[in-house]
C-alpha cells in the first residue's frame, strides 16, 4: 500500500508557539532573546508559517545591526524590505505582541519550535527516502547509506549544551581528584596494557580518540589488539572485563580471533600453523579460549565501511550492552561517504566522525592509521606530520602513537647504508625486537618515548625490560 496519507497530511508546527516565540523577542527588545534563539539553532526556516519567517528574519538582521526591537522597528524593517503587508501589517505584529505578558517562558517556546522544526526536517527527508525507494533507481547500498546520512545529519544538529556553568566541570574534577587519591598509582581510564603508557596517560579516557600510527609491519594491528586484551581480560586483581568493539576493515574476525588466542596463550604462530605444539601449548590455547568466549567482544570484519555506518553499528550494540571501548583497524580504509570528494576532504571527515562518535556515546576510540614514507625517506624516527592524507587526523585526536623502529637501529642503519634511499620497512629477522613508542601528542598530558619489546612470534607487545 503507497502511503499516500502520510505525504498529503500537514505536517506538525504550531501556530500559537511560533506566535509566542516571536511575541517575546519583540517584547523583550531582541537582544537577549535572539542571543537564546542563535544558541538554540533557531533560524527563519525553524518556523512553519512563512510570515513568521519573514518576521524572525526581521529580528535577526535588527540583532546583527545592534539595533533593539518592538512593534514599530520590526514594522519599519518589514516595511523597508516591501514585506509588511506580505506579513500581515502592522496590526499582526501588534497581535504577535499582545498574546503575552512577560517573556519569561521564552526557553519554553524556543525549545518546542525547535523540536517541532526537527520533526519535520526528519519528515521531509524520510518522504524523499519513500520516493527514492519507489522510483527504484538508485543502487540499494547507495540509497541505505544516503538515507542513513540524512537522519544523521538532522540528529547530528540537535541542540548541545555546549555552554555549562563551571560548578559542573568543578564538581566533577573534584570528584575525579578524589577517585586518583584513593587509587593512588592506579589509572582512572581503560588500561592499554603497558606500564609506562599508563603511567603517562592514566589510561583511555571516554570520549577521547586515539591514533595509533605506523608504516606497514611495524605492528599496529598487533598493538591494538594487545590493547583489546589488556582492556577485556585484566591481568590485575579485581580488574574489570571493559566492553569492546573492534572495527577491522583490512583482517577477518577469524584470523583477528586466532592472533588474539596465540598472543595471550603465548603460542608461536608459526609452530602452530606447522601442526607442531607441545601438549601444553594446546591446553593454553584452549584454557585461553574459554576467557575469549565469555568476554563482552564484538568484532565487526565488513569491508568498506563508511563512518556513519561505523556510527550507527555502535550505538546499536551501545544500545545492548554500554560499550567501554572501541578500536577501529585502521583510518584509511574507512570509505568516504562521497567519492567525488578529494581522499584528504574524506579523512577530514571521517576524523571528525571518529571524535563525534566518541564523544556521543561517551566511550574511549582506539584508532590505527598509516604514516607515509617521508620518515623512511628521511631516515629518521616519524613525526606528526608523517601521517598519511590529513593533518586533520593529528587536530582531532587527543593522544597520537607513533610506533617505530628503535632510535638507535634507525641511526645504525643510517650510517651503515647511506647509499640507501629509503630504510627497509622491517629488517629485523629476530623473534624479539624494540620498538619505540613516541607519545607525540597528548592533548591533556606529557609527551615522550616509551620502549615496547615486540615478540614477533606470538605477535605480542610487552613492557620493555631491558632485554636485548
Amino acid at each position: 500500500m503507497e502511503p499516500t496519507g502520510v505525504l498529503t497530511r500537514t505536517p506538525p508546527h504550531s501556530v500559537d508557539l511560533e506566535q509566542a516565540l516571536l511575541g517575546c523577542c519583540i517584547l523583550e527588545g531582541g537582544q537577549e532573546s535572539i542571543t537564546q534563539c542563535i544558541e538554540y539553532k533557531i533560524k527563519p526556516e525553524s518556523f512553519y508559517v512563512p510570515a513568521h519567517q519573514l518576521i524572525y528574519r526581521a529580528l535577526f538582521d535588527l540583532y546583527e545591526e545592534g539595533k533593539p526591537s518592538n512593534e514599530l522597528i520590526v514594522a519599519e524593517k518589514l516595511q523597508s524590505r516591501g514585506q509588511l503587508d506580505v506579513v500581515g501589517g502592522y496590526a499582526y505584529l501588534t497581535e504577535i505582541s499582545s498574546r503575552i505578558d512577560t517573556p519569561v517562558h521564552l526557553l519554553h517556546y524556543l525549545k518546542r519550535v525547535r523540536d517541532l522544526e526537527l520533526v519535520r526536517r526528519v519528515i521531509k527527508v524520510s518522504i524523499g527516502n519513500i520516493e527514492n525507494a519507489y522510483s527504484g533507481n538508485e543502487d540499494v547500498g547507495q540509497f541505505l547509506e544516503n538515507a542513513e546520512r540524512e537522519i544523521f545529519a538532522i540528529s547530528d544538529d540537535r541542540i548541545s549544551d555546549s555552554a555549562k556553568h563551571v560548578k559542573h566541570s568543578v564538581e566533577k574534577a573534584i570528584n575525579l581528584v578524589g577517585l586518583m587519591l584513593t587509587h593512588k598509582g592506579e589509572i582512572t581510564g581503560v588500561t592499554s596494557g603497558f606500564r609506562d603508557l599508563d603511567i603517562m596517560t592514566s589510561g583511555f579516557k571516554s570520549g577521547e580518540v586515539t591514533v595509533i600510527a605506523a608504516r606497514p609491519s611495524m605492528g599496529k594491528t598487533t598493538i591494538a589488539l594487545n590493547m583489546a586484551e589488556a582492556a577485556l581480560l585484566p591481568r590485575t586483581k579485581g580488574g574489570k572485563s571493559t566492553p569492546t568493539l573492534l572495527f577491522s576493515l583490512e583482517m577477518s574476525a577469524d584470523q583477528l580471533a586466532m592472533r588474539l588466542l596465540c598472543a595471550r596463550a603465548r603460542v608461536d604462530m608459526v609452530r602452530l600453523a606447522q601442526g607442531f605444539l607441545p601438549d601444553s601449548a594446546s591446553q593454553e590455547l584452549n584454557r585461553t579460549a574459554s576467557e575469549f568466549r565469555s568476554a563482552p567482544l564484538w568484532i565487526d570484519e565488513s569491508a568498506n565501511l563508511t563512518i556513519l555506518e561505523m556510527r550507527a553499528k555502535a550505538r546499536r550494540i551501545d544500545s545492548q550492552q554500554k560499550l567501554g571501548l572501541i578500536i577501529i583497524d585502521y583510518l584509511q580504509l574507512i570509505a568516504g561517504s562521497d567519492a567525488r570528494m578529494p581522499r584528504e576532504q574524506q579523512i577530514a571527515e571521517i576524523s571528525r566522525g571518529i571524535k563525534a562518535m566518541a564523544k556521543e556515546l561517551n566511550v574511549p576510540v582506539i584508532v590505527a592509521a598509516q604514516l607515509n614514507r617521508e620518515s623512511e625517506r628521511e631516515r629518521r624516527q616519524p613525526r606528526l606530520s608523517d601521517l598519511r592524507e590529513s593533518g586533520s587526523i593529528e587536530q582531532d585526536a587527543d593522544i597520537v602513537l607513533l610506533l617505530s623502529r628503535k632510535k638507535e637501529d634507525i641511526e645504525a642503519a643510517k650510517k651503515d647504508s647511506l647509499e640507501k634511499k629509503e630504510i627497509d620497512e622491517d629488517v629485523e629477522y629476530a623473534d624479539f625486537v624494540v620498538r619505540d613508542l613516541l607519545v607525540a601528542k597528548h592533548r591533556n598530558g606529557p609527551v615522550g618515548t616509551i620502549r615496547l619489546g615486540f615478540l614477533k612470534n606470538i605477535t605480542r607487545f610487552e613492557n620493555y625490560t631491558g632485554h636485548p
